[in-house]
């Protein structure tokens, strides 16, 4: 496994980041532990979570998976950069959000961080992320918030999430001015498919030295040979992939990527990974597997070099939006 440093900081991970989102609602808990246990065998030391993962299994299911994974001991706390979020309402499905069970107020982050530490059953976060902007709460006091968990050890970061490039800018600005540490990271979506975030997010993270960490680096599958795994009728295509593949413009650029590798022997779910690795900023995308081999795959990835030739016909295929402001200024 190689790894690097999270944005400014000296934080050492891996390049791939755990994604753990399918642990509780599709993948059950001792089949989540043998992913764990199999990623970090393999070298992957950073594991992404957030409060509210767990969907149809229950909000805070997968915290507690990771949990119960870390009691087995063996090292595993201490091996792994664990990360998780706050914002989305903790609120049971199918019941009124209650004040101050979801945002960022210092009350709700209070909250929601020992929350978190009780469902993991940790002492401390190593890197703590606001699932989204809120609009309501000023950063004065988000930051107010955050420099009391790190006095009392609860938290050793802050990172953002889904942030436009203005409020990293306007977080990281005020932490300036209180004589804080600001946001070290951001993730958001990004991929050969989906590149906004290089418009104005990835610029702001690289400016204020924040890690990127793509979320959804194969697009909802979109990225991972789609249209030969439909002729094969071992896939059937559903959420973001469907929603795309309905466009006509979308189905003939996927056609040609699958085609474009195709003729390298290449596989599209391993050169989508090998591209974001390849892109400034980025520190390490987000993969989500449900099974080994979807996580061998993915650790193949970071070991794949993309020729020259092979990059140009990517950037032809699913061209970037340019330089900023130069691509919508004239």
């Amino acid at each position: 496994m190689k790894y690097t440093q999270l944005g400014r900081t000296g934080l050492k991970v891996s390049r791939l980041t755990l994604g753990t989102m399918n642990f509780g609602p599709l993948t059950n808990e001792p089949d989540s532990h043998t992913l764990m246990d199999a990623a970090l065998d393999a070298g992957v030391n950073f594991f992404d979570t957030a409060n509210v993962y767990g969907q149809s299994a229950g909000k805070g299911r997968t915290e507690e998976i990771l949990g119960t994974w870390f009691t087995q001991g063996g090292g595993r706390r201490d091996k792994v950069v664990l990360a998780t979020k706050v914002y989305g309402s903790m609120a049971p499905q199918g019941e009124d959000t209650w004040p101050n069970q979801d945002r960022l107020s210092a009350l709700s982050i209070r909250r929601a961080v020992d929350a978190s530490l009780k469902r993991l059953q940790t002492d401390h976060i190593d890197l703590y992320q606001f699932h989204h902007i809120d609009r309501l709460t000023p950063f004065e006091e988000i930051w107010q918030a955050v420099d009391v968990l790190v006095k009392q050890g609860k938290i050793l970061y802050a990172g953002s999430s889904n942030f436009p490039g203005y409020k990293i800018a306007q977080a990281n600005e005020t932490a300036r001015r209180l004589g804080g540490y600001g946001l070290v990271s951001e993730q958001c979506l990004y991929n050969l498919a989906a590149r906004d975030a290089e418009m104005e997010v990835i610029p702001a993270a690289q400016d204020y030295g924040l890690g990127v960490i793509p979320w959804s680096p194969l697009h909802g599958g979109l990225l991972g040979g789609v249209l030969k795994k439909e002729g094969e009728g071992s896939r059937r295509t559903g959420g973001r992939a469907a929603a795309d593949l309905a466009k006509p413009e979308v189905r003939a650029r996927v056609q040609a990527y699958e085609d474009l590798l195709d003729k390298h022997g290449l596989e599209p779910g391993e050169v989508a990974l090998a591209w974001l690795l390849t892109r400034p900023g980025v520190t390490a995308p987000i993969v989500g597997p449900r099974t080994a081999e979807q996580l061998e795959s993915a650790l193949r990835a970071v070991e794949l070099e993309l020729s020259g030739e092979v990059l140009d016909a990517l950037d032809e295929i699913f061209p970037g939006p340019g330089p900023s402001p130069e691509s919508f200024a004239w």
